[in-house]
């Protein structure tokens, strides 16, 4: 079996400002809204989908949680996508090259505290 594509569900705990801020900051277009509690993005390489629960199950988020990482070109790409969205979002690490793994990235806390990473992987 070959998968077409995959995607990933999040509980969310306001479906609205998870639009606003994948949708108006990032800029990632929407694949399909289902209803008035999901919406599944396209990342480019596969989707994210969240959904807001009625049965209040809670995100798996903050820094110990999910981390959605994005791959952009190059290092200099990281620094450009940073300074776009350093006033508008909720900075968690700034740009830097990982300790441990070959990746220059930063990330950012979406309105659930995902992580959110933009990262260049070093080859």
């Amino acid at each position: 079996m070959n998968a077409k594509s995959s995607v990933i569900f999040l509980p969310v705990s306001d479906i609205t400002k998870t639009y606003h801020f994948y949708h108006e900051i990032l800029g990632l277009p929407v694949h399909q809204k289902q209803g008035d509690s999901l919406y599944i993005f396209d990342t480019g390489y596969g989707y994210w989908g969240f959904c807001q629960y009625g049965n209040g199950r809670k995100a798996l988020s903050g820094e110990k949680g999910v981390c959605l990482s994005l791959n952009l070109a190059s290092n200099e790409e990281v620094i450009s996508r940073y300074e776009e969205l350093k006033d508008q979002v909720t900075i968690f690490k700034t740009p830097a090259r990982h300790p441990v793994y070959p990746v220059y990235s930063f990330f950012i806390f979406d309105p659930d505290r995902y992580v959110v990473e933009y990262q260049k992987v070093i080859e």
